[in-house]
């Protein structure tokens, strides 16, 4: 049996830090492992609500994040902010987006690796009514490959929802809608446990 040595975690954040910053943004930390262990750096954001059909876990190492939930289609979405020092486990199947609106912020995030045939799902909702206007469902084999032609199809094609007419504004949130992680301008940033 063969396996890995125990590593300095920090100094691999160090030596990966370019990589954690837009436009990548994400490094897987190993490669053929039963768990896909990635860390995240920030700034950025993203308008896709993730279905998955397991479990996320979320670790907030440096800086604070949100993980923008929907909870139920027609109502708006609900910040779940995590901050620096907090875990959070994600139940299967929530829709939801992870904002990093904070530069330098990072966090450690471990999902399961999908079986050959179980996909998953990514969702737009309306900006204005909070209706689903699009889903791609997909096998992800690799993040780098089978994401950009998704989201691609969907900033480049008809954003219109289809039950209020309004148009999606594609890679980035309305004012009203930018995410923040500072409590006292972010009045839906669902209180903490």
């Amino acid at each position: 049996m063969t396996f890995g040595r125990p590593f300095n975690f920090e100094a691999w954040i160090d030596e990966h830090r370019d990589l954690l910053k837009p436009p990548v943004g994400n490094v897987q930390v190993f490669d053929d492992a039963g768990l896909i262990v990635m860390v995240v750096g920030g700034p950025n954001q993203r308008t896709d609500f993730h279905d998955d059909p397991t479990e996320e876990f979320f670790y907030q190492l440096k800086g604070n994040m949100v993980l923008r939930v929907m909870e139920e289609e027609g109502r708006p979405p609900v910040d779940v902010r995590i901050d620096e020092g907090d875990v959070f486990l994600l139940p299967p199947h929530v829709r939801h987006s992870p904002q990093r609106p904070e530069p330098g912020s990072i966090g450690l995030v471990v999902e399961i690796p999908r079986p050959e045939g179980l996909q998953e799902a990514f969702e737009w909702y309306c900006t204005e009514c909070h209706r689903l206007v699009h889903r791609v469902e997909l096998q992800v084999r690799s993040i780098v490959d089978d994401l950009p032609p998704a989201f691609d199809r969907f900033l480049g094609g008809d954003r219109t929802c289809p039950h209020c007419g309004a148009v999606h504004p594609g890679k980035q949130w309305p004012e009203s809608m930018i995410p923040t992680t500072n409590p006292s301008t972010d009045p839906s940033t669902a209180p903490r446990a």
